[in-house]
């Protein structure tokens, strides 16, 4: 079915080539005659249109590379690079509790604000963050590394949530494992190459320590970069997909009804709640990960080398994830169950490995100094280095379903922003608890256990759900009820795609 053109509209027709990064339309169908929907060819290959789904995906993966994407390389040094860790589970914990209150909230600000405002807003949050640490080498100002880290929160809930709606309403019904695995390989990427600095600069250090100015300096510069790149999007009501289907979006929202949508999305939708868990848990672990392994068992520059690993097997989880749960040899319904199946397995079998690794250790070891900590070269590394690996890719695996989960229970763009928002709310929440309970002390075995627990708990939780509201596709009637217009009301303005069942916003 052609995408409709307002009358006497330029426009051009597109034969769309089968290409890997397309969606793989079975119709003909004219796009308006602009340079954005120009397809460009690059070695023999035709690539998407610049505002399309794909495109425009890649644009917010590579944000995320530059700004989260070096937030997790630092993070998971340990103690954000500091021999201390004072400072860093300290504005840690005030990031994610503002985090946790913007997240809820943070739909209603994407919407008024806009994809690309809320983007860039966002990256500066992660340059300050970033600055406060070069501060932190030379003046130990504990309140200014508090102060970025609260102001991060604010400018993350935001960003994530831009980036969820984005991720989650672009791509159609049949390829959103896909575009999320995308996503999650370029983001990941982006913590690869942060940790390659550290690991570069601190190669030859043996002995434990700070990582030095040049690494917080490459951080910074990195994140500016992104939060610029965030103004190369294009309004989501430009997006067309291949099929020639449009995004959903709400046209000139206020204020009242966008804050009214977080409690209407309750209403109508309240077997989100039993996916609340899945949320909480999913910042729960970082701590432990990154702190409590990470920096209280390995030396600086095996931080570094674990950490490029730890992000590598994240891209290689959200591969193996993403296009899994796009495969078209099975109904969506079997998918998600075989996922919530292997999610489970794993959580038993990497955390029970992780239970007898844990025992070989405790906090009061770690934080002995006279003790040296583990090096690669040192004989016993192999065993916690895979651990920390698989650590990694079970990260990416949780992430992916989820993203997954939220995204095959509908298709309109105002409540996936919505979900976005209580999924990063919530699992700031459970992040602002974590590192608040390493700056305490308490006992590595504790967290441990405390993890693992989450984890297995909430996916038993999310069952349910997962059984009985994820369906093979979500119809018209659903996504249109969440709206205060009718049927018949929207039918004017959308059409429902044979192919699939997408939905066609005009022009």
């Amino acid at each position: 079915m052609a995408a409709p053109v307002e009358k006497g509209e330029p426009s051009h027709e597109v034969h769309t080539p089968d290409h890997s990064l397309q969606d793989h339309p079975t119709d003909t169908f004219e796009l308006p005659n602009s340079w954005k929907y120009k397809h460009i060819r690059i070695l023999g290959f035709t690539l998407p249109w610049y505002a399309s789904p794909p495109v425009q995906l890649v644009i917010v993966a590579f944000v995320c590379f530059l700004c989260p994407g070096m937030f997790n390389a630092l993070n998971g040094m340990g103690g954000g690079g500091q021999m201390d860790h004072s400072a860093n589970n300290k504005a840690n914990t005030a990031l994610y509790s503002t985090f946790a209150v913007v997240g809820f909230f943070a739909g209603t600000f994407t919407n008024k604000l806009g994809i690309r405002t809320a983007l860039s807003f966002g990256g500066c949050g992660y340059s300050i963050y970033v600055a406060s640490y070069l501060s932190y080498n030379h003046t130990k100002n504990l309140g200014f590394s508090i102060f970025a880290g609260a102001l991060l929160g604010v400018c993350a809930g935001i960003l994530w949530c831009a980036q969820g709606a984005i991720m989650m309403s672009y791509p159609p019904e049949a390829s959103k494992g896909r575009y999320i695995s995308w996503f999650w390989m370029i983001f990941n990427l982006g913590a690869v190459i942060g940790s390659l600095i550290p690991l570069g600069q601190n190669i030859h250090t043996t002995t434990d320590g700070t990582v030095n100015d040049g690494t917080y300096i490459g951080f910074l510069i990195l994140t500016l970069i992104g939060a610029g790149l965030s103004w190369c999007l294009v309004d989501a009501k430009n997006v067309i997909r291949h099929d020639g289907s449009k995004i959903i979006v709400m046209k000139h929202p206020s204020w009242k009804s966008e804050i009214w949508g977080l409690w209407e999305t309750i209403q109508t939708d309240p077997y989100i709640i039993a996916l609340f868990p899945m949320f909480f848990a999913s910042n729960w672990f970082y701590t432990y990960h990154f702190s409590e392994v990470n920096a209280g068992y390995f030396n600086v520059r095996t931080r570094a080398l674990n950490g490029v690993i730890y992000y590598i097997m994240q891209i290689v989880g959200a591969y193996v994830f993403g296009f899994a749960l796009d495969s078209k040899g099975f109904r969506r319904t079997t998918r998600a169950k075989a996922a919530w199946v292997a999610l489970f397995c794993f959580i038993m079998v990497i955390w029970g490995g992780g239970y007898k690794f844990q025992t070989t250790y405790n906090r009061t070891m770690a934080l002995d100094k006279t003790r040296p900590k583990k090096d690669w070269s040192d004989p016993g590394f192999g065993g916690p280095f895979v651990l920390y690996m698989f650590y990694g890719f079970s990260d990416a695996a949780w992430q992916t379903c989820v993203y997954w989960f939220m995204g095959s229970l509908t298709n309109n763009g105002r409540k996936l922003a919505n979900f976005a928002g209580f999924y990063k709310g919530i699992q700031s929440a459970g992040g602002a608890i974590t590192w608040r309970l390493d700056d305490i002390g308490i006992p590595y075995m504790n967290m441990f256990a405390s993890n693992w627990a989450l984890l297995a708990g909430s996916l038993v939780i999310a069952l349910p759900v997962i059984l009985w509201k994820v369906e093979d596709t979500v119809s018209l009637e659903k996504d249109i009820a969440f709206t205060d217009e009718t049927v018949e009301e929207v039918a004017p303005k959308v059409l429902v795609q044979a192919a699939g069942g997408h939905l066609n916003e005009k022009v």
